[in-house]
């Protein structure tokens, strides 16, 4: 009997898993994939509307310094690795020279 059940659940399980997943069918969809669709409530555009996060311009140039710092690491790396052959990941061990 235990050996019956077992069976059973195993086989309801494995049918479960075969089944193909029930996704939204797109009845709505603006274009072929973008079937996006705002909660009832939510604004057209978001700017200017409480769902606005208003960033602050001084925080999102931070990225923007960051990335470019980070390139001009790396350019100091490179152009070491092409002068001595070795990589050094440290730029403070590079020489200035």
């Amino acid at each position: 009997m235990r050996m019956f059940i077992v069976a059973a659940v195993l086989a309801v399980g494995t049918a479960g898993m075969a089944l193909p997943a029930q996704a939204y069918d797109g009845t709505k969809c603006k274009a072929a994939g973008n079937c996006w669709e705002p909660k009832p409530g939510f604004p057209d555009k978001i700017a200017g509307s409480k769902y606005d996060p208003k960033h602050d311009p001084k925080e999102l140039s931070k990225q923007a310094d960051s990335i470019k710092q980070m390139e001009e690491r790396n350019k100091r790396r490179v152009e070491n690795a092409k002068k001595t052959g070795k990589f050094e990941y440290d730029v403070t061990k590079i020489s200035a020279n």
